[in-house]
């Protein structure tokens, strides 16, 4: 674009301004240093708005075919780093266009017909976060087959599960793992659900009103595989629920991630001793040479807050906006953008992390999380796990449970008294408590017997674990890599 171009761009956007937009205020409202990552679905979006008006009579098919080949020439100048983005063209959208306009000529600016930025920028961000949302369900997917990787290798590992952090029953590591993996597909299919009405045309909308040109939008919206169109003009330009929608979905997947997060943190403590994370995720102490620190789980906590501040900034920007759009709109794509480059960077390194990297060669996952059972197994013993079989043992003997709840709180009184295990307690010591209790009850009050006697659909028995496991692996196969 020649300078004097460059000038008559900044003169406003008609004959109606007197002066130059200002420096400060070009710096102030331009978008372009972020909203260029919009660039390949916005080339997408115009070259189906040519192909249908050309397809409609409403610009000639010569001029059609100059835009074809000019955004092809423009898509590859971004790709190889050798288009000029120019602050005062403020945009995305407009630097393409005069880019195209240099190219072709007057046939460029014929593409703008029937349209406005307006409901160029609303497809263009539909389209992104379409695609976004397709690699974050991806390595959503991933992660899952991770942890259930991990699972099918601790189906009779035996940990502490826990209420109120203080140990409550016995249950297995790999049950433990799937529960994350059960809030991982809710997340893959809530993303589903939200790319439904991500996946909606608002081209055609034009500013407002609509336009008075015959334009066929539902063309439009096959050749760019959505779903349908906006119906209302003064709606489709302006709406960004959806963006808030997946921005709650993501906030959700962060919120289940900080979970695990927090559980790595703790089980990698020494206290607990439960895993060991690869030196590769963790970090040093610049003062203390004993030190491994888990800084990815604690930083993906801390991404969590980002995350779903970013949701509540893009509720507040809708909050009170009169339709139709406004230009508060622009300040929709940085948190937007942010999020989902957080959310696809935190789920990748969290796959490789839990489950360790995949070798194409043999389909096996090399690296990950190290379990030590023993340590699991032992803090289970420690905090009279067991005590609720137990209790159950008494009701299948014919005890009230209430009465059996009492008789077994003042055997773990007994047991912690002589600093042993339930199961540690003499014969003759637990019948005192109760006569009906006989040999058998040290079936009940080990660990793998607790474990085993929980066999019902979603229970902690590793019967049930395999079955789950089997079942998770089916679902991730069906859904793809």
């Amino acid at each position: 674009m020649s300078a004097n171009q460059l000038d008559n761009k900044s003169h406003a956007w008609s004959a109606l301004f007197s002066e130059p937009m200002s420096e400060l205020v070009q710096r102030y409202t331009a978008s372009v240093s972020f909203d260029r990552r919009l660039a390949a679905v916005d080339i997408e979006g115009s070259l189906a708005h040519a192909e249908m008006l050309a397809a409609q009579g409403i610009i000639s098919e010569p001029d059609a075919e100059a835009i074809e080949r000019g955004l092809k020439q423009i898509s590859q100048e971004i790709e190889r780093g050798a288009f000029e983005w120019q602050l005062v063209l403020e945009d995305v959208h407009l630097n393409i266009e005069a880019r195209l306009t240099q190219l072709i000529g007057d046939a460029g600016k014929r593409l703008h017909t029937g349209r406005s930025r307006n409901d160029q920028v609303a497809t263009d961000i539909r389209l992104w976060l379409r695609g976004e949302i397709d690699g974050i369900s991806t390595l959503l997917r991933e992660l899952q087959r991770a942890l259930v990787d991990v699972a099918a290798q601790h189906v009779e590992t035996v940990m502490p599960g826990f209420t109120h952090l203080q140990v409550a029953q016995p249950v297995s590591f790999a049950h433990h793992l799937l529960a994350y993996v059960e809030m991982f597909a809710r997340d893959d299919a809530r993303l589903a659900d939200v790319r439904q009405r991500v996946n909606q045309l608002p081209l055609g909308s034009a500013a407002l009103a609509g336009t008075t040109y015959p334009l066929d939008r539902e063309h439009v919206a096959r050749t760019l595989h959505m779903d349908g169109v906006c119906q209302n003009s003064l709606d489709g330009v302006s709406d960004r629920d959806f963006a808030i929608e997946f921005c709650a979905a993501a906030s959700l997947i962060m919120v289940h991630v900080s979970r695990l997060a927090e559980e790595l943190v703790l089980w990698m403590n020494q206290n607990f001793a439960f895993i060991r994370i690869a030196d590769r995720f963790t970090t040093g102490s610049s003062i203390m040479p004993q030190k491994k620190n888990p800084d990815v789980p604690e930083l993906a906590r801390g991404k969590t807050g980002r995350v779903v501040g970013h949701l509540m900034g893009l509720i507040m920007l809708m909050k009170g906006q009169p339709l139709a759009y406004n230009k508060d709109n622009q300040e929709d794509k940085e948190p937007l953008f942010d999020t989902v480059d957080t959310v696809r960077d935190t789920l990748r390194i969290f796959a490789e992390m839990i489950g360790g990297q995949l070798n194409p060669a043999t389909g096996d996952r090399e690296g990950g999380i190290r379990v030590n059972a023993d340590a699991m197994q032992a803090a289970a013993q420690k905090g009279y796990a067991t005590a609720t079989d137990l209790a159950d043992y008494l009701v299948k003997k014919g005890l009230p449970f209430r009465d059996a709840h009492e008789t077994v709180a003042r055997a773990v009184k007994t047991a912690q008294e002589r600093g042993c295990d339930l199961s540690e307690l003499p014969l003759d010591v637990l019948q005192g408590f109760h006569a009906a209790i006989e040999r058998d009850v040290y079936d009940v009050l080990s660990l793998h017997g607790s474990l085993n006697a929980r066999n019902t659909l979603g229970g902690t028995a590793p019967a049930q674990v395999k079955k789950q496991i089997a079942r998770h692996r089916a679902r991730l196969a069906s859904a793809g890599h």
